[in-house]
Protein backbone atom coordinates (compact mmCIF):
# COMPACT_ATOMS: atom_id res chain seq x y z
CA UNK A 1 0.00 0.00 0.00
CA UNK A 2 1.21 3.49 -0.78
CA UNK A 3 2.24 5.74 2.07
CA UNK A 4 -0.31 7.94 3.81
CA UNK A 5 -0.78 11.40 2.29
CA UNK A 6 0.90 14.48 3.73
CA UNK A 7 -1.39 17.14 5.23
CA UNK A 8 -1.14 20.93 5.52
CA UNK A 9 -3.49 22.58 8.04
CA UNK A 10 -4.37 26.27 7.88
CA UNK A 11 -5.48 27.52 11.30
CA UNK A 12 -4.02 27.03 14.78
CA UNK A 13 -7.14 27.00 16.93
CA UNK A 14 -8.51 24.03 18.85
CA UNK A 15 -9.73 22.20 15.73
CA UNK A 16 -6.53 22.59 13.73
CA UNK A 17 -4.25 21.71 16.65
CA UNK A 18 -6.23 18.61 17.56
CA UNK A 19 -6.28 17.50 13.91
CA UNK A 20 -2.48 17.80 13.84
CA UNK A 21 -2.25 15.63 16.95
CA UNK A 22 -4.63 13.05 15.50
CA UNK A 23 -2.81 12.90 12.16
CA UNK A 24 0.57 12.41 13.86
CA UNK A 25 -0.92 9.68 16.05
CA UNK A 26 -1.86 7.89 12.82
CA UNK A 27 1.64 8.25 11.37
CA UNK A 28 0.71 11.00 8.90
CA UNK A 29 3.10 13.84 8.09
CA UNK A 30 1.53 17.18 8.96
CA UNK A 31 2.39 20.88 9.06
CA UNK A 32 0.22 23.64 10.55
CA UNK A 33 0.22 27.32 9.55
CA UNK A 34 -1.29 30.00 11.81
CA UNK A 35 -1.70 33.65 10.83
CA UNK A 36 -1.09 35.08 14.33
CA UNK A 37 2.51 35.71 15.35
CA UNK A 38 2.11 33.17 18.17
CA UNK A 39 -0.45 30.58 19.20
CA UNK A 40 -2.92 31.70 21.81
CA UNK A 41 -6.57 32.23 22.66
CA UNK A 42 -8.54 34.99 24.26
CA UNK A 43 -12.04 34.51 25.55
CA UNK A 44 -12.88 32.31 28.46
CA UNK A 45 -14.21 28.81 28.92
CA UNK A 46 -14.92 25.91 26.61
CA UNK A 47 -17.00 22.89 27.56
CA UNK A 48 -15.45 19.54 26.60
CA UNK A 49 -17.81 16.57 26.45
CA UNK A 50 -17.39 12.76 26.33
CA UNK A 51 -17.65 12.48 22.53
CA UNK A 52 -14.48 14.62 22.30
CA UNK A 53 -12.73 13.46 25.47
CA UNK A 54 -12.55 9.89 24.15
CA UNK A 55 -10.72 11.23 21.08
CA UNK A 56 -8.35 13.29 23.24
CA UNK A 57 -7.58 10.15 25.23
CA UNK A 58 -6.83 8.23 22.02
CA UNK A 59 -4.03 10.62 21.12
CA UNK A 60 -2.54 10.57 24.62
CA UNK A 61 -4.07 13.81 25.96
CA UNK A 62 -6.33 12.33 28.64
CA UNK A 63 -3.97 13.18 31.52
CA UNK A 64 -3.57 16.76 30.25
CA UNK A 65 -7.34 17.23 30.14
CA UNK A 66 -7.55 16.03 33.75
CA UNK A 67 -4.70 18.34 34.75
CA UNK A 68 -5.92 21.50 33.00
CA UNK A 69 -9.68 20.96 33.19
CA UNK A 70 -12.35 21.02 35.87
CA UNK A 71 -14.58 17.95 35.91
CA UNK A 72 -18.29 18.75 35.80
CA UNK A 73 -20.40 16.34 37.83
CA UNK A 74 -23.96 15.04 38.21
CA UNK A 75 -25.13 17.94 40.37
CA UNK A 76 -25.27 20.08 37.23
CA UNK A 77 -28.71 21.62 36.71
CA UNK A 78 -31.08 23.98 34.91
CA UNK A 79 -32.94 26.65 36.90
CA UNK A 80 -35.63 29.19 36.22
CA UNK A 81 -34.33 32.75 36.34
CA UNK A 82 -35.43 33.11 39.99
CA UNK A 83 -33.45 30.01 41.05
CA UNK A 84 -36.30 27.47 41.01
CA UNK A 85 -34.83 24.10 39.92
CA UNK A 86 -36.03 22.75 36.57
CA UNK A 87 -34.03 19.65 35.68
CA UNK A 88 -30.65 17.97 36.03
CA UNK A 89 -28.16 18.37 33.18
CA UNK A 90 -26.93 15.25 31.41
CA UNK A 91 -23.16 14.90 31.90
CA UNK A 92 -22.65 11.20 31.08
CA UNK A 93 -22.96 9.12 27.94
CA UNK A 94 -25.27 6.11 27.61
CA UNK A 95 -22.71 3.88 29.35
CA UNK A 96 -22.67 6.20 32.37
CA UNK A 97 -19.19 7.59 31.58
CA UNK A 98 -19.01 11.11 33.01
CA UNK A 99 -16.29 12.99 31.15
CA UNK A 100 -17.43 16.60 30.93
CA UNK A 101 -14.77 19.23 31.67
CA UNK A 102 -14.65 23.00 31.86
CA UNK A 103 -11.48 24.25 30.18
CA UNK A 104 -9.93 27.68 29.74
CA UNK A 105 -9.47 28.17 25.99
CA UNK A 106 -5.88 29.32 26.44
CA UNK A 107 -5.12 26.17 28.45
CA UNK A 108 -6.72 24.00 25.79
CA UNK A 109 -4.64 25.56 23.01
CA UNK A 110 -1.51 25.23 25.16
CA UNK A 111 -1.98 21.53 25.92
CA UNK A 112 -2.76 20.70 22.28
CA UNK A 113 0.29 22.63 21.03
CA UNK A 114 2.61 21.24 23.72
CA UNK A 115 1.87 17.70 22.55
CA UNK A 116 3.15 18.44 19.03
CA UNK A 117 6.83 17.97 18.11
CA UNK A 118 8.87 21.13 17.40
CA UNK A 119 8.62 22.40 13.85
CA UNK A 120 5.05 21.31 13.15
CA UNK A 121 3.52 24.74 13.85
CA UNK A 122 4.53 27.76 11.80
CA UNK A 123 3.10 31.01 13.15
CA UNK A 124 2.96 34.33 11.28
CA UNK A 125 1.59 32.77 8.06
CA UNK A 126 -1.69 34.23 6.76
CA UNK A 127 -3.12 32.24 3.85
CA UNK A 128 -3.96 34.38 0.81
CA UNK A 129 -4.03 31.90 -2.07
CA UNK A 130 -4.73 28.27 -2.94
CA UNK A 131 -4.28 26.12 -6.02
CA UNK A 132 -4.22 22.41 -6.77
CA UNK A 133 -3.70 19.92 -9.57
CA UNK A 134 -4.10 16.18 -9.85
CA UNK A 135 -0.98 15.53 -7.79
CA UNK A 136 -0.63 18.23 -5.10
CA UNK A 137 -2.21 21.23 -3.41
CA UNK A 138 -0.44 24.51 -2.63
CA UNK A 139 -1.13 27.40 -0.26
CA UNK A 140 0.37 30.88 -0.67
CA UNK A 141 0.89 33.12 2.35
CA UNK A 142 1.01 36.88 2.75
CA UNK A 143 4.70 36.75 3.72
CA UNK A 144 5.57 35.23 0.35
CA UNK A 145 5.95 31.65 1.52
CA UNK A 146 4.41 28.78 -0.45
CA UNK A 147 3.74 25.34 1.02
CA UNK A 148 2.36 22.19 -0.54
CA UNK A 149 1.00 18.81 0.51
CA UNK A 150 -1.26 16.00 -0.66
CA UNK A 151 -4.13 17.41 1.44
CA UNK A 152 -4.95 20.95 2.60
CA UNK A 153 -7.32 21.40 5.55
CA UNK A 154 -8.98 24.75 6.20
CA UNK A 155 -9.36 25.00 9.97
CA UNK A 156 -9.36 28.79 9.93
CA UNK A 157 -12.70 29.58 11.53
CA UNK A 158 -15.99 31.24 10.64
CA UNK A 159 -14.19 33.85 8.49
CA UNK A 160 -12.22 31.16 6.67
CA UNK A 161 -9.95 32.26 3.84
CA UNK A 162 -10.20 28.79 2.27
CA UNK A 163 -13.98 28.22 2.46
CA UNK A 164 -14.72 30.27 -0.71
CA UNK A 165 -12.31 27.96 -2.59
CA UNK A 166 -14.78 25.16 -1.89
CA UNK A 167 -18.18 26.83 -2.00
CA UNK A 168 -19.37 30.32 -3.02
CA UNK A 169 -19.23 32.88 -0.19
CA UNK A 170 -22.22 32.99 2.13
CA UNK A 171 -23.20 35.46 4.80
CA UNK A 172 -23.01 34.38 8.46
CA UNK A 173 -26.44 34.35 10.12
CA UNK A 174 -26.74 36.74 13.08
CA UNK A 175 -29.15 35.44 15.70
CA UNK A 176 -29.97 38.66 17.52
CA UNK A 177 -28.00 37.69 20.61
CA UNK A 178 -24.72 38.67 22.17
CA UNK A 179 -23.00 36.86 24.97
CA UNK A 180 -20.98 38.45 27.73
CA UNK A 181 -18.14 36.15 28.72
CA UNK A 182 -15.45 36.20 31.34
CA UNK A 183 -13.69 34.60 34.27
CA UNK A 184 -13.76 35.22 38.01
CA UNK A 185 -11.03 33.84 40.29
CA UNK A 186 -12.31 31.32 42.81
CA UNK A 187 -10.87 33.47 45.60
CA UNK A 188 -13.56 36.08 44.84
CA UNK A 189 -16.31 33.46 45.05
CA UNK A 190 -15.02 31.15 47.80
CA UNK A 191 -18.39 29.46 48.38
CA UNK A 192 -19.17 28.72 44.74
CA UNK A 193 -19.54 24.96 44.02
CA UNK A 194 -16.81 23.95 41.57
CA UNK A 195 -18.15 20.52 40.62
CA UNK A 196 -21.07 21.45 38.38
CA UNK A 197 -22.43 23.23 35.28
CA UNK A 198 -25.42 25.49 36.01
CA UNK A 199 -27.74 27.43 33.73
CA UNK A 200 -30.55 29.88 34.51
CA UNK A 201 -33.22 30.15 31.79
CA UNK A 202 -35.34 33.30 31.75
CA UNK A 203 -37.35 35.57 29.52
CA UNK A 204 -35.37 36.17 26.28
CA UNK A 205 -32.00 35.50 27.95
CA UNK A 206 -30.05 32.94 29.95
CA UNK A 207 -26.97 32.72 32.16
CA UNK A 208 -24.40 29.93 32.39
CA UNK A 209 -21.65 29.17 34.92
CA UNK A 210 -19.10 26.34 35.03
CA UNK A 211 -15.61 25.88 36.53
CA UNK A 212 -12.33 25.95 34.57
CA UNK A 213 -8.61 25.62 35.26
CA UNK A 214 -8.96 22.73 37.69
CA UNK A 215 -11.53 24.58 39.75
CA UNK A 216 -9.53 27.75 40.36
CA UNK A 217 -11.72 30.00 38.17
CA UNK A 218 -15.42 30.44 37.49
CA UNK A 219 -16.41 30.84 33.83
CA UNK A 220 -19.63 32.77 33.21
CA UNK A 221 -21.61 33.54 30.07
CA UNK A 222 -24.63 35.83 29.95
CA UNK A 223 -26.72 35.63 26.76
CA UNK A 224 -28.83 38.72 26.03
CA UNK A 225 -30.90 39.88 23.04
CA UNK A 226 -29.80 42.85 20.95
CA UNK A 227 -30.80 44.73 17.81
CA UNK A 228 -27.17 45.74 17.29
CA UNK A 229 -25.41 43.52 14.79
CA UNK A 230 -21.71 43.45 15.61
CA UNK A 231 -18.72 41.63 14.19
CA UNK A 232 -18.25 38.08 15.41
CA UNK A 233 -15.40 38.34 17.90
CA UNK A 234 -14.17 36.71 21.10
CA UNK A 235 -12.45 39.82 22.33
CA UNK A 236 -14.70 42.89 21.93
CA UNK A 237 -14.79 44.61 25.33
CA UNK A 238 -18.07 44.78 27.22
CA UNK A 239 -19.32 46.91 30.10
CA UNK A 240 -19.67 44.95 33.37
CA UNK A 241 -22.28 47.41 34.62
CA UNK A 242 -24.45 46.87 31.54
CA UNK A 243 -24.16 43.13 32.11
CA UNK A 244 -25.18 43.49 35.76
CA UNK A 245 -28.26 45.47 34.75
CA UNK A 246 -29.30 42.77 32.27
CA UNK A 247 -29.61 40.20 35.06
CA UNK A 248 -30.81 42.40 37.90
CA UNK A 249 -33.64 40.71 39.79
CA UNK A 250 -32.55 37.19 38.82
CA UNK A 251 -31.36 34.54 41.29
CA UNK A 252 -29.06 36.25 43.85
CA UNK A 253 -26.36 33.69 43.01
CA UNK A 254 -26.00 35.33 39.58
CA UNK A 255 -25.69 38.70 41.28
CA UNK A 256 -22.87 37.31 43.41
CA UNK A 257 -20.96 36.26 40.28
CA UNK A 258 -21.53 39.56 38.48
CA UNK A 259 -20.57 41.64 41.52
CA UNK A 260 -17.14 40.00 41.23
CA UNK A 261 -16.73 40.86 37.52
CA UNK A 262 -14.17 43.55 36.66
CA UNK A 263 -13.79 42.82 32.94
CA UNK A 264 -16.08 41.19 30.40
CA UNK A 265 -16.04 40.52 26.66
CA UNK A 266 -18.91 40.60 24.19
CA UNK A 267 -19.37 37.93 21.54
CA UNK A 268 -22.01 38.23 18.81
CA UNK A 269 -23.67 34.91 18.02
CA UNK A 270 -23.40 33.85 14.39
CA UNK A 271 -23.59 30.57 12.57
CA UNK A 272 -24.09 29.64 8.92
CA UNK A 273 -26.63 27.52 7.14
CA UNK A 274 -25.22 23.99 6.73
CA UNK A 275 -23.03 23.92 3.63
CA UNK A 276 -24.02 21.47 0.86
CA UNK A 277 -20.33 20.69 0.38
CA UNK A 278 -17.04 21.52 2.08
CA UNK A 279 -14.57 19.49 0.02
CA UNK A 280 -13.10 20.15 -3.42
CA UNK A 281 -10.38 17.88 -4.74
CA UNK A 282 -7.51 17.92 -2.26
CA UNK A 283 -8.98 20.71 -0.12
CA UNK A 284 -11.38 20.14 2.77
CA UNK A 285 -12.67 22.11 5.74
CA UNK A 286 -12.87 21.36 9.43
CA UNK A 287 -14.59 22.88 12.48
CA UNK A 288 -16.00 26.41 12.24
CA UNK A 289 -14.66 26.82 8.70
CA UNK A 290 -17.10 24.11 7.63
CA UNK A 291 -19.93 24.31 10.17
CA UNK A 292 -19.92 27.26 12.59
CA UNK A 293 -22.60 26.72 15.20
CA UNK A 294 -24.20 28.52 18.09
CA UNK A 295 -22.78 27.67 21.52
CA UNK A 296 -26.03 26.46 23.10
CA UNK A 297 -25.01 22.78 23.06
CA UNK A 298 -21.36 23.53 23.87
CA UNK A 299 -20.34 21.55 20.78
CA UNK A 300 -18.28 23.86 18.56
CA UNK A 301 -14.89 22.65 19.79
CA UNK A 302 -16.15 19.11 20.36
CA UNK A 303 -17.40 18.71 16.80
CA UNK A 304 -14.11 20.06 15.43
CA UNK A 305 -12.33 17.37 17.45
CA UNK A 306 -14.62 14.73 15.97
CA UNK A 307 -13.80 16.15 12.51
CA UNK A 308 -10.07 15.89 13.14
CA UNK A 309 -10.23 12.31 14.36
CA UNK A 310 -12.47 11.27 11.46
CA UNK A 311 -10.09 12.84 8.95
CA UNK A 312 -7.00 11.23 10.50
CA UNK A 313 -8.64 7.82 10.77
CA UNK A 314 -9.71 7.88 7.13
CA UNK A 315 -6.48 9.29 5.65
CA UNK A 316 -4.46 6.63 7.46
CA UNK A 317 -6.26 4.00 5.40
CA UNK A 318 -5.79 5.56 1.96
CA UNK A 319 -2.86 6.13 -0.44
CA UNK A 320 -2.23 9.60 -1.79
CA UNK A 321 -3.90 8.82 -5.11
CA UNK A 322 -7.20 8.22 -3.33
CA UNK A 323 -7.30 11.57 -1.56
CA UNK A 324 -10.17 13.31 -3.41
CA UNK A 325 -12.48 10.31 -3.01
CA UNK A 326 -11.52 9.94 0.62
CA UNK A 327 -12.09 13.60 1.44
CA UNK A 328 -15.51 13.39 -0.20
CA UNK A 329 -16.27 10.40 2.02
CA UNK A 330 -15.08 12.32 5.09
CA UNK A 331 -17.47 15.13 4.20
CA UNK A 332 -20.40 12.73 3.73
CA UNK A 333 -19.67 11.13 7.09
CA UNK A 334 -19.51 14.41 8.98
CA UNK A 335 -22.08 16.56 7.17
CA UNK A 336 -25.22 14.90 8.52
CA UNK A 337 -23.86 14.71 12.08
CA UNK A 338 -22.82 18.35 12.31
CA UNK A 339 -25.98 19.62 10.59
CA UNK A 340 -28.00 17.87 13.31
CA UNK A 341 -25.86 19.52 15.99
CA UNK A 342 -25.99 22.95 14.30
CA UNK A 343 -29.77 22.89 14.13
CA UNK A 344 -30.03 21.37 17.59
CA UNK A 345 -28.01 24.27 19.00
CA UNK A 346 -30.42 26.76 17.41
CA UNK A 347 -33.43 24.96 18.91
CA UNK A 348 -31.86 24.71 22.35
CA UNK A 349 -31.01 28.42 22.33
CA UNK A 350 -34.67 29.25 21.75
CA UNK A 351 -35.63 26.81 24.49
CA UNK A 352 -33.39 28.28 27.19
CA UNK A 353 -34.38 31.80 26.17
CA UNK A 354 -37.95 30.76 27.01
CA UNK A 355 -39.42 31.16 23.53
CA UNK A 356 -42.41 29.15 24.84
CA UNK A 357 -45.21 31.16 26.38
CA UNK A 358 -45.92 28.12 28.55
CA UNK A 359 -42.90 27.65 30.83
CA UNK A 360 -44.24 24.24 31.84
CA UNK A 361 -43.70 23.09 28.24
CA UNK A 362 -40.23 24.64 28.27
CA UNK A 363 -39.37 22.89 31.52
CA UNK A 364 -40.60 19.54 30.23
CA UNK A 365 -38.43 19.95 27.14
CA UNK A 366 -35.39 20.62 29.34
CA UNK A 367 -36.10 17.39 31.22
CA UNK A 368 -36.42 15.48 27.94
CA UNK A 369 -33.30 17.14 26.52
CA UNK A 370 -31.17 14.81 28.64
CA UNK A 371 -31.77 11.99 26.14
CA UNK A 372 -30.50 14.14 23.24
CA UNK A 373 -27.32 14.95 25.14
CA UNK A 374 -26.83 11.32 26.13
CA UNK A 375 -26.89 10.23 22.49
CA UNK A 376 -24.71 13.18 21.46
CA UNK A 377 -22.07 12.15 24.00
CA UNK A 378 -22.25 8.42 23.21
CA UNK A 379 -21.39 8.80 19.53
CA UNK A 380 -17.91 7.53 18.63
CA UNK A 381 -16.61 8.86 15.32
CA UNK A 382 -13.79 6.30 14.93
CA UNK A 383 -15.82 3.17 14.03
CA UNK A 384 -17.90 5.29 11.67
CA UNK A 385 -14.77 6.72 10.02
CA UNK A 386 -13.20 3.29 9.59
CA UNK A 387 -16.32 1.99 7.93
CA UNK A 388 -16.56 5.03 5.66
CA UNK A 389 -12.92 4.67 4.60
CA UNK A 390 -13.33 0.95 3.92
CA UNK A 391 -16.29 1.70 1.68
CA UNK A 392 -14.42 4.30 -0.37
Amino acid sequence: MASAPSVLIVGGGIGGLFAANALLAHGIAVSLYEQAPALGEVGAGVYVTPNAVRQLERVGLGPAVERYGARVGPRSAYFRHDGTPIAPVQVADAAGWNACFGMHRADFVELLAAHLPPGIVRAGHRAVGFEQDEARARVRFANGAVAEADVVVGADGIHSELRPRVFPPSTPVFHGTISYRGLVPRARLPDWPMDRWEMWAGPSKHFLVFPVRHGTMVNYVGFVPTDEEMKESWSAPGDPEVLRREFRGWDPRIGAVLDAVDQTFRWALYDREPLPTWTKGRLTLLGDAAHPMLPHLGQGANQSIEDGMALATMLAQAPSAGVPALLAAYERLRRERVAEVQLGARKHGLRVDSAHDDLGVRDAELVAHAEFRKQLYTYDVVPAARAAAAAT
